[in-house]
C-alpha cells in the first residue's frame, strides 16, 4: 500500500516510536523511507557545520528506529522548514507524510510558526501526526471517519488496507449526525445508511467494520470516541476547502475557524492519519 514514506523528523517527540510500528506492519515494511531534516537558513559560515550536525543526528535517528541505513535515504535540506517538507514529498512521491506535533491549538500554531500545522493544513497527501504528549501504542485497533463522501471512502479504503494487514487488527467506523436529524418511519437515518454502505464496502475489501453512529458536534465526538473504544489510530477524512491564496501564505480564517480537521488534530488522543480529497479530483 504504501511504497514511499517520508519522517520528517525534529529529533524530537514521537514520531520515531510511530515509524517502528508502522515498519511492523505488513503494507508498511517494504516502503521506501526518506527522513529528512531541515536545517533553518544560517550565515555561509554555519551552512557546514549545521549540515554536519543534522546528518549526525539523522544517523542516531536511524539507529534509534533499528532501521538499515542502506534502507533509508537521508535528506538533509537548507530553507524554511514548513515550505521545504512539502516540496521533498512532491520529489520523492510521498504516499504518507510522518511528522511529529507540539498539539498547539490554532492560533498558538499560528504565533509559534507551527511546521506540522503548515504542512497539515496545505498538503494533499496522507499524512500522519503524532503528538508530542499522547502514548504511541502498537497498531491494532484502528478507527475511521465515515461520511459517504468520495474523500471518505478514501479514507476508508486505507484503513481496511493498513487493518487486512495486522493480525488480529480490527476497524471501527464512526458516522457523526446532527442532533437535529430526524430518523424515517423505519427508524433508521441517513447515517445508517451511510454506515451500512461503508461496512459492505469494507467487507468488499477483506474486513468486518464494527459501525458506530452517534450524534452531537462531528469533532468532539470522534475524539471522544476514539478515547472510549482505545483507538490506536484514527483516519480522517477532510474536505475542508484549500487556502485561497498563495501556498506561502496560511489560511488564517480557516486556522482560526471551525475546520474540523484541526480541531481533531489538537484533541485526538492517539495519532492522526489525514487523507485529503487530491487537488486532481476538485
Amino acid at each position: 500500500m504504501f511504497r514511499t514514506l517520508l519522517i520528517a523528523d525534529s529529533g524530537k517527540g514521537h514520531v520515531e516510536e510511530m515509524v517502528r510500528m508502522l515498519r511492523t506492519i505488513p503494507p508498511c515494511r517494504q516502503a521506501k523511507v526518506h527522513l529528512l531534516h531541515v536545517v533553518s537558513e544560517q550565515g555561509k559560515e554555519d551552512v557546514q557545520e549545521h549540515r554536519q550536525r543534522a546528518e549526525i543526528l539523522i544517523q542516531e535517528a536511524i539507529s534509534r528506529m533499528g532501521m538499515d541505513p542502506s534502507e533509508v535515504t537521508s535528506l538533509v535540506r537548507q530553507g524554511d522548514a514548513k515550505q521545504t517538507v512539502l516540496q521533498v514529498a512532491d520529489e520523492v512521491n510521498a504516499d504518507l507524510i510522518v511528522m511529529g506535533s507540539r498539539g498547539l491549538g490554532r492560533l498558538q500554531s499560528i504565533l509559534s510558526n507551527s511546521t506540522s500545522q503548515y504542512v497539515f493544513q496545505l498538503s494533499t497527501r496522507p499524512m500522519l501526526l503524532v503528538r508530542d504528549d499522547i502514548y504511541v501504542r502498537a497498531i491494532n485497533r484502528v478507527m475511521v471517519t465515515v461520511d459517504g463522501t468520495g474523500v471518505g471512502d478514501d479514507a476508508l479504503r486505507l484503513a481496511c488496507e493498513l487493518v487486512h494487514g495486522i493480525p488480529g487488527g480490527t476497524l471501527k467506523g464512526i458516522h457523526v449526525s446532527r442532533q437535529d436529524i430526524i430518523p424515517s418511519r423505519g427508524g433508521r437515518s441517513p447515517g445508517d445508511d451511510v454506515l451500512t454502505k461503508a461496512v459492505q464496502r469494507a467487507r468488499g475489501l477483506g474486513v468486518e467494520m464494527e459501525p458506530l453512529h452517534v450524534t452531537g458536534a462531528v469533532g468532539q465526538a470522534v475524539c471522544k470516541a476514539a478515547a472510549e473504544v482505545k483507538a490506536d489510530l484514527l483516519v480522517i477524512a477532510s474536505q475542508d476547502r484549500r487556502p485561497l491564496v498563495a501556498k506561502g501564505l496560511v489560511d488564517l480564517d480557516r486556522l482560526l475557524g471551525s475546520s474540523l480537521s484541526d480541531y481533531i488534530r489538537v484533541h485526538s488522543p492517539t495519532p492522526v492519519l489525514l487523507v485529503r480529497e487530491p487537488e486532481s479530483k476538485r
